[in-house]
C-alpha cells in the first residue's frame, strides 16, 4: 500500500512539473536575425490556437515570418545574419521597431551569439525570460 502511494505521488508531482514548467528556450527556436522566437507571443500561444508559429527555423512558421526577407536572405552562410552588409538595413528597421516596443535587440543577440557562442547565449535567454511564473513574452509583457 505504500509503495502504490509513493508512486502516485511521484506521478502526481511528474504530472504538476509537466503542466507548470515552461519550455526551454533551445537553438531552435533562436531566428537567423537573432529573434528569440521562445519569447514570441505566436510561439507561446497554445499550439492548437490559430497563427501558432513553432519558430522561425521550423517548416510551418507564422504566416508573417514565412516572407521575411531576413529569413530568406541567400547571403547568410551560417545560422544566423553574418552577410559583409551586417547589420543590413532591413535588419537595423526590425532592431530599432524591436528596440523601441519590446526592449529587445537583435543586434545585440547577434553580437553576444557571436562573442560567447549559441549556447551561453541560449542558457542567459534561460534565465532572463524563464521564471516559475512560466516564459515571459516580449510582446504583450504576460507569463506563458
Amino acid at each position: 500500500k505504500l509503495t502504490a502511494l509513493l508512486f502516485w505521488n511521484y506521478c502526481t508531482f511528474i504530472l504538476e512539473m509537466t503542466l507548470i514548467m515552461p519550455k526551454q528556450i533551445t537553438k531552435k527556436l533562436i531566428a537567423p536575425c537573432g529573434m528569440n522566437c521562445g519569447v514570441c507571443r505566436a510561439h507561446l500561444r497554445d499550439e492548437k490556437e490559430k497563427n501558432y508559429c513553432p519558430g522561425c527555423n521550423s517548416d510551418a512558421v507564422y504566416q508573417s515570418c514565412q516572407k521575411c526577407i531576413i529569413r530568406n536572405c541567400t547571403e547568410r552562410a551560417g545560422d544566423f545574419c553574418d552577410c559583409e552588409h551586417l547589420p543590413c538595413r532591413r535588419l537595423k528597421q526590425l532592431d530599432a521597431r524591436y528596440h523601441n516596443k519590446y526592449d529587445m535587440s537583435m543586434i545585440d543577440n547577434l553580437k553576444e551569439i557571436e562573442d560567447e557562442g549559441i549556447e551561453l547565449f541560449i542558457a542567459n535567454q534561460n534565465e532572463k525570460y524563464i521564471s516559475d511564473k512560466g516564459t515571459f513574452c516580449v510582446h504583450n509583457r504576460k507569463y506563458y
